[in-house]
């Protein structure tokens, strides 16, 4: 174990590597994560509200056609990855990070129906991203905790674009996750922790009420005031405002090409979990360096 760790300490292309075939490997999961969790939590869900149903006295109609038409064992790990259009099971060698996806030329190897190009684009922003953290942390802690961080974002990210959700099962323990690292001080101290949490959900609370006021309507939903709680409690309140900038000038990039290029109408709801997480990563690996840049360029430094 000490020759490993000494490797890594003395060859820092080497841990990157390292990390980077193990972001490839991790992305395959991830995208397990992104398409049952959600499923997992509707079942709860509906299980939960008939519950309620029931205890008060209502008297339930069983729904024509179930929420999904997934088996009823259903978790992370049961039943085996299949093809969703032929059920044919996805073996090992069909799973491998990039490479199957290339051999089988995007196709299922039984029914030859498309597979999402998303599969791979996801195991590939993952194993970039952990090799962008093993290059800028180096070996230690602060470099495992920012590879869980980073699977965080990832997933939270591709849930909310496909359910417009940012869970609570996965905002709380990334927020309790900031925190409890503040306490020994691994990025930031848990002073600043704690006020970055508490102006991240404030600001953008505030923001909603506002909006609200003004329009009557919800302009994002509370788990975005989470994420961003969690952001702050990760970056610390310094840096807030960096995180806010760039995923607002992204979300209105990207929400402005939407409308004009995709004719989507300008009521059309986007979800902005996908900006808040990328510009928290950003600013979680660079964050002084933007911030002092920009205090240079506006003479206030």
């Amino acid at each position: 174990m000490n020759d490993i760790v000494a490797v890594f300490q003395a060859f820092p292309v080497v841990l990157t590597g390292t990390c980077i075939v193990f972001g490839l490997l991790l992305g395959s999961f991830l995208n397990v994560v992104i398409f049952r969790y959600p499923i997992m939590l509707f079942r709860e869900w509906e299980s939960m509200a008939k519950d309620v149903l029931q205890e008060r006295g209502f008297s339930l109609i069983p729904p024509k056609e179930p929420i999904d038409k997934q088996p009823e064992k259903f978790n992370l790990v049961v039943p085996r990855s299949a093809c969703p259009k032929c059920g044919h099971k996805i073996t090992a060698i069909e799973n491998i990070p990039i490479i199957s996806y290339l051999f089988l030329k995007g196709k299922c190897r039984n029914c030859k129906t498309p597979i999402s190009i998303r599969y791979p684009v996801i195991e590939v922003i993952t194993g970039l991203t952990f090799g962008l953290c093993a290059y800028h942390f180096g070996f230690g802690y602060p470099l495992l905790v920012a590879l869980l961080v980073t699977a965080y974002f990832i997933s939270m990210s591709f849930i909310d674009i496909d359910h417009q959700i940012l869970p609570d099962t996965m905002t709380l323990p990334l927020l309790w996750l900031a925190l409890v690292i503040a306490i020994f001080e691994v990025y930031i101290p848990l002073t600043d922790a704690l006020i970055g949490a508490a102006a991240g959900y404030l600001c953008l609370w505030s923001i909603y009420w506002l909006f609200k006021l003004l329009t009557g309507k919800e302009g994002m939903g509370y788990g975005d005031f989470k994420l961003l709680a969690a952001i702050g409690a990760l970056v610390g309140w310094q840096q807030l405002g960096v995180v806010i900038i760039l995923s607002a000038g992204v979300g209105a990039i990207i929400g402005g090409a939407m409308i004009a290029f995709q004719h989507k109408d300008s009521q059309t709801k986007i979800p902005f979990g996908p900006y808040l997480a990328a510009a928290g990563w950003i600013t979680f690996l660079w964050g002084d360096v933007i911030l002092q840049n920009y205090l240079s360029l506006a003479g206030l430094k």
